[in-house]
């Protein structure tokens, strides 16, 4: 296995919506494709920034057929399956798996707050039910109330199809502890754009972006500028792209990248219920960074 299972810069692609509210596939399609064309070695569908938890089972399952058709061979497709039932993960990701995708995500499982050993649990009986399919574990205390252990880490990358973490913990401690603890082959992949190039000083591979959708080429060039030890080249275009990073988060992801999206004519439609639309002054400002950046 790489130690790069999925390539270095993932896009955490947003979900497309027409006027009333229903999954538009062909934006979709079209929105995958570029993203591969510009810069993404991969696309997690139906994670975080693509709304899963207004999703229903049957629409993630259909964008997941029609990116893999879309995309093919060219990126590595993950298939955002994980929940806080762990019997429901299982049947997502079993019926994913017939797919041939390239790897599930499975966000830590949130609102019941299970101990260490739970999630453990949660994780190898998921692993173990698919075992086929490559897993990227998905770590984002700030939205499931729970963090996974570096030490929970470690004894979950003993599992064979267990490769990988989107670490969102905002804690570049507990990444370097995962790193100590973990093999060289298990990748760790940053969850927040704006620490991209400080996780790649510590051991990780890796992004799974948002920022991607709109600078995908950039946040590339960025991550084999300091895989070549251009550090000083990887820190300018760190340094350049960190306001669009600050300004794509200046409210609940994916808000503001969607807004970015509509702002470049992609038509990604608006945001289901409770997410709401971007208020008018947070959009100024976000006109004001993608004008400076030249992405508007």
């Amino acid at each position: 296995m790489s130690d790069e299972p999925f390539g270095r810069v993932i896009t955490a692609m947003v979900t497309p919506f027409d006027e009333d509210g229903s999954v538009n596939y062909a934006v979709a399609e079209k929105l995958a494709v570029h993203l591969v064309e510009n810069g993404s070695d991969g696309l997690v569908i139906c994670g975080t920034t693509g709304e899963s938890p207004t999703l229903s089972w049957s629409e993630e399952y259909e964008l997941f057929k029609v990116v893999k058709q879309a995309v093919g061979t060219k990126a590595k497709i993950i298939a955002g399956t994980g929940s806080n039932s762990t019997s429901e993960a299982i049947a997502a990701t079993q019926k994913a798996a017939k797919l041939d995708l390239d790897g599930s995500l499975q966000v830590v499982p949130y609102y019941n707050k299970p101990p260490q050993s739970g999630l453990y649990n949660h994780f190898r009986a998921i692993a173990q039910a698919c075992p086929d399919l490559p897993m990227m574990l998905y770590n984002v205390p700030g939205r499931t109330s729970r963090n996974l252990e570096p030490e929970t880490v470690a004894n979950l990358a003993q599992i064979g199809n267990i490769v990988a973490i989107k670490e969102a913990s905002g804690d570049l401690e507990q990444a370097c502890k995962i790193r100590v603890l973990t093999p060289s082959t298990f990748a760790i992949y940053s969850g927040e754009d704006a620490l991209t190039l400080p996780l790649l000083s510590v051991g990780s591979v890796g992004v799974v972006s948002v920022a991607s959708h709109l600078v995908g080429n950039q946040m590339q060039e960025m991550i084999q500028a300091f895989i070549k030890g251009k550090n000083q080249q990887a820190r300018a275009i760190q340094v350049n792209l960190f306001p669009l990073f600050q300004a794509l988060f200046m409210t609940t992801n994916p808000i503001p990248v969607k807004a970015a999206l509509n702002l470049q004519g992609w038509n990604v439609g608006k945001l289901r219920t409770p997410l709401c639309e971007l208020q008018l002054d947070l959009l100024e400002n976000l006109k004001i960074v993608l004008k400076k950046l030249d992405l508007v």
